[in-house]
């Protein structure tokens, strides 16, 4: 029940639903695949010469937000695993699986369709985390839920308290940091960026329609074109680390 690959998958209203692939498919150098679904909600972004690891889906309720997929060979076996973790099933399809994570968050398991090969870093950058927004009550819970769920990934504390990370094996295009809230909210979730320059990145982002809204000592917060909130953190883009040594931040 080992993890084969992963995919960051980005939710946005489905009346933003283009201009969201417009800005991600420029800021991560890919191509769209067909649309799929029954109302054309869902695509895949589409690197040269490397597996997908980013999808798009246009959500017909709420703002959006994202979510983590999990390929794995076995995905009834994962998702029976899931539950008797704590996870709760949210649909069933033919193949694949919705869950949801004790503090709320969902997730998707999906077959593993022979994905191997990681995108490249793109002008500076990489789309390599997807960071889960936990309320303090549920921190911890949602801390041991996930890592029980990840097998083989390191489950490690982040440069500062509210942060903890996990980091897959070699080979794994995404990694999952939980953050600690500072207020009682639902678990929410957002995208990741590691730039080796973050103000160069942010530019680049802005004359593509971002604008910054907040920022932080590691990282800048910024809003894509389609309403969504993402950071862009100031770690390598190959390691995931800052750079010069492994030491995670957000």
């Amino acid at each position: 029940m080992d993890i084969r690959w992963t995919y960051a998958f980005a939710d946005r209203p489905a009346a933003s639903f283009d201009r969201a692939c417009v800005f991600w498919t420029a800021v991560t150098d890919t191509g769209l695949s067909e649309l799929r679904g029954d109302d054309r909600e869902f695509t895949t972004l589409l690197p040269r010469g490397a597996d997908p690891c980013v999808k798009i889906q246009g959500v017909a309720d709420g703002p959006g937000g994202a979510h983590p997929d999990f390929a794995v060979e076995d995905v009834d076996g994962f998702t029976g695993r899931a539950r008797r973790l704590g996870a709760e099933a949210v649909a069933e399809h033919d193949g694949w699986a919705v869950l949801r994570s004790p503090c709320g968050q969902l997730f998707c398991v999906v077959p593993w369709q022979g994905e191997r090969v990681r995108p490249p870093v793109v002008l500076g950058s990489r789309l390599d985390q997807l960071c889960l927004d936990v309320p303090p009550s549920a921190f911890e819970a949602e801390t041991a839920f996930w890592s029980a769920l990840l097998p083989g990934w390191e489950s490690l504390p982040g440069s500062r308290p509210e942060f903890h990370v996990l980091k897959p094996p070699a080979g794994l295009p995404l990694r999952l940091l939980l953050q600690r809230l500072d207020t009682e909210r639902p678990v929410s979730a957002h995208l990741d960026l590691a730039c080796a320059d973050i103000d160069a990145t942010r530019e680049r982002h802005e004359l593509l329609g971002a604008r910054t809204v907040a920022q932080g000592p590691h990282w800048t917060v910024m809003r894509d074109p389609a309403g969504g909130t993402y950071c862009l953190t100031g770690r390598d883009p190959e390691t995931g680390g800052l750079p010069g040594r492994w030491r995670p931040v957000p």
